[in-house]
């Protein structure tokens, strides 16, 4: 009981900051309109077309969709860390169920759980 409380109680955390993380990466993603992406590559030296940019190698990345595909895979990320926190903390709620401990640790036994 005690490993179940605690490794869910460590991935509820872990869960929650990546959760975070990936808001914030978020917000400042949408709130920069994507130039902080490509920040590492040398943007005087970027054609107006960022196609060719692969075919200089001053960027490594394809720089014409990186910003829809950021997003694009961040949300469904951001969604499932936060459910992952949730369903994180319904199990560290259980484990202190099992100790005795907890919202209705005496109002349900372990056999009810």
């Amino acid at each position: 009981h005690w490993t179940l409380l605690s490794v869910s109680l460590l991935n509820c955390l872990l869960s929650t900051a990546c959760t975070v993380g990936l808001a914030l990466a978020v917000a400042l993603t949408v709130h920069s309109r994507g130039t902080h992406l490509v920040r590492g590559c040398n943007s005087s030296a970027l054609p107006m077309d960022a196609r060719s940019a692969i075919a200089t190698n001053d960027c490594p990345f394809n720089t014409t969709r990186i910003y829809d595909t950021a997003l694009a895979l961040w949300f469904p990320s951001l969604l499932l860390a936060a459910a992952e926190a949730v369903l994180s903390g319904r199990c560290c709620l259980v484990a202190l169920v099992f100790q005795g401990i907890g919202p209705c640790a005496h109002s349900c036994g372990k056999e009810q759980v």
